[in-house]
């Protein structure tokens, strides 16, 4: 016994220490048994004392993604975020019917940071001020996790990173937030699911009259966005797939109505997902109103202006609403950004390393911020100079070529100008500013580099505010993170036009993997990198296949499938929970 429990011991030192002590463990057959054990410190990292403080606000897609490809052990960082856990946003709409359970979307965030060589400290609090110009952030506590009645605390740092996501924009329609439901985090979905059996089982009572019936059995979505119509989609399966045997008296009842300011829904994808989604949502039974602006919301009317009839004023019984349009500047994020000058702005404005501007310290990433592109046509002065190496006034078009590769880094609309033209390089492009350029002797002014350049910051667009490009961002700044100190010795990105040497890193740069948009009965449309459009019962499988493979771990990968598999055997759990 005595040496079974030094046996439990010597292997719970190894588990903790795994990487710093080798242990060698001889077991013997000596009367009596033996054990012998062996240690050995081997070789140890460096231990840094001079590690910056990095604060880390959210725990969403931007601000994990951030954590997980964080390994440098220069940082000590502390994340400070209102909920303990990652939730899977996209499976959102998945679970309002029970197709996957809320548990089975969410990972503990401690789970996430805990295997990490960064020291990690989390605190279940939320930020209500950022102080910029001293460096701190003022924090609260959740109202049932209060520090002995002391609820507001300061952290100091030398860092901070903001991804704290958006809240529902609601353009400050009278009575969205009193009567909506919305559609941004787990207690969301969770609310919706349980007014869902609600409204059914409350039509289902003796002594309601059929009018009445109608009215408690009408789903109204407000947005006709990827979360609107797949919310749509997914409840009419619900109700078509297992609510009608449940329910045999009121199914005819039930009615779902999308309601659209927009001229078509899913305005963001490819026409021919439009078109599609339109149509089959007409052949199932889903009502779409697009042109109809909502303008008032009661407690069990809808009012909506019909912006293709004149401006006509109508309203609409319904049981339930769920509002799913727009995103909004969360009060802590606007009162920082009037702070620091961007008070007039939707978002955080960074630059193209996701710094935000005014603030050499201070990163905002994912929908609570948008990159504020350079224009080149701001700088074409600054590139002139910089081309022109021996200050003749004129540039040979070798000169200018020279150059490119870092002009297309720092303003990628060149490139995109170029290819939207079908253009290969600069050559092409000075040929449509002044004719024939084919000899690299050929040379010309700033006024003919303006003409060259004059359309090429058409191609500027705002990155949507989607999990993707969130997710993206926060692996960038954490391998920009990662390689800071080596990054200052010897700068790896383009050329600084307006200054002198190379930034240090490469601008972010978005990279579009492709949207799907679930359109119920095992059918989703994809749209894909380069111009690729699928739909059908092909694309809901590689859905299937994204959506595990996307899950932050093991653990809640297992769970989804577990969850897709027991609804295709058992149907989707009516129960209200």
């Amino acid at each position: 016994m005595a040496s079974f429990s030094l046996f439990q011991r010597l292997s719970r030192t190894f588990r903790d220490n795994h990487r710093t002590v080798k242990l060698v463990l001889l077991c013997t057959a000596v009367s009596g048994g033996g054990i012998v054990a062996y240690g050995e410190l081997a070789p140890s990292e460096a231990v840094v004392t001079d590690r910056k403080k990095v604060v880390v606000l959210g725990t969403g897609w931007a601000a994990t993604s951030f954590m997980k490809n964080l390994d440098s052990p220069k940082y000590e960082v502390q994340v400070i975020s209102p909920r303990n856990y990652f939730a899977f946003t996209p499976l959102l709409p998945s679970v309002t019917c029970g197709t996957v359970e809320a548990r089975s979307i969410v990972e503990p965030v401690r789970n996430i940071f805990r295997k990490k060589k960064v020291d990690v400290q989390f605190s279940e609090a939320e930020c209500f001020k950022i102080d910029a110009e001293n460096r701190k952030v003022y924090c609260r506590s959740n109202a049932n996790n209060s520090l002995n009645g002391k609820e507001e605390f300061v952290v100091d740092y030398d860092y901070l990173i903001i991804g704290v996501g958006a809240n529902v924009n609601t353009f400050n329609t009278p009575g969205v937030v009193e009567n909506c439901h919305f559609l941004k985090e787990v207690e969301d979905a969770q609310k919706i699911r349980r007014t869902v059996i609600d409204c059914f089982e409350r039509a289902n009572l003796p002594e309601v009259s059929e009018e009445e019936k109608k009215r408690i059995l009408h789903f109204a979505i407000v947005g006709g966005g990827p979360t609107g119509v797949e919310f749509a989609a997914s409840l009419h399966d619900f109700v078509n797939e297992d609510l009608v045997r449940l329910y045999p008296g009121i199914k005819d009842l039930v009615k779902i109505t999308v309601l659209e300011a927009g001229d078509h829904i899913l305005s963001m994808f490819d026409k021919r997902i439009t078109a599609f989604a339109e149509d089959k949502f007409h052949r199932t039974g889903i009502d779409v109103k697009t042109g109809s602006m909502v303008v008032k919301v009661s407690e069990k009317e809808i009012s909506t202006k019909e912006l293709k009839n004149g401006g006509n004023i109508t309203t609409i019984p319904y049981g339930m609403a769920v509002w799913s349009t727009g995103i909004g500047t969360r009060p802590f994020i606007k009162d920082f950004m009037s702070q620091i000058g961007q008070a007039s702005r939707r978002a955080l404005a960074t630059d193209e390393w996701l710094r935000v501007e005014g603030c050499n310290n201070v990163y905002a990433l994912g929908d609570c911020a948008t990159i504020n592109q350079r224009k080149v046509m701001k700088d074409i002065a600054a590139i002139f100079k910089k081309a022109d190496k021996h200050n003749s006034g004129t540039l040979m078009v070798k000169e200018f070529q020279d150059v490119m590769k870092d002009i297309c880094v720092r303003y990628p609309q060149v490139e995109l100008y170029l290819k939207s033209k079908q253009m290969r390089n600069i050559a092409d492009l000075l040929k449509e500013a002044r004719g024939d350029v084919k000899k690299e002797t050929v040379e010309l002014n700033i006024d003919e580099l303006k003409t060259a350049l004059s359309k090429v910051d058409s191609q500027m667009k705002f990155l949507p505010a989607t999990a993707q490009v969130a997710s993206q961002q926060g692996i960038y700044l954490a391998k920009c993170f990662n390689r800071m100190e080596e990054c200052e010795k010897n700068p790896e990105g383009p050329l600084r036009f307006r200054g002198e040497g190379r930034h240090r890193f490469n601008p972010f740069r978005y990279k579009h993997l492709g949207q799907f948009a679930p359109l119920g009965g095992e059918q989703t449309a994809a749209q894909l990198p380069g111009d690729w459009v699928s739909i059908g019962h092909s694309s809901q499988w590689l859905w299937y296949s994204v959506y595990a493979s996307k899950q932050v771990s093991w653990r809640t990968r297992a769970l989804v499938v577990t969850d897709w598999t027991r609804r295709f055997i058992f149907g989707r759990d009516s129960s209200r929970i």
